[in-house]
């Protein structure tokens, strides 16, 4: 992500603030819908790649919001990763 990029993102959630929590929901919910509208066989390539873009910038946006520190965050999604690898392996 771009220093401006942050920038944009910062400036949001310091002007809108708990809003962009409800936005973020509305946004999984999109993300939801164009989930279920693929498992019925009408994929939309176009529009499931807005609606994840969608979510991974509010997602960014909660990380701001609830000031949740960056290399906290990745050393998490690390742990996760290799969680659910070991349990791929321990099924197998």
């Amino acid at each position: 992500m771009t220093y401006e990029q942050m920038q944009i993102l910062n400036e949001l959630v310091s002007k809108y603030k708990e809003k962009q929590v409800d936005v973020c929901i509305e946004e999984m919910s999109e993300l939801t819908q164009a989930l279920c509208k693929y498992k019925r066989g009408k994929l939309n390539i176009d529009n499931l790649t807005e609606e994840i873009a969608d979510v991974h910038i509010m997602l960014m946006q909660m990380l701001l919001f609830f000031e949740i520190d960056s290399d906290v965050f990745l050393e998490t999604v690390d742990k996760k990763i290799y969680r659910t690898k070991e349990r791929l392996w321990y099924n197998d």
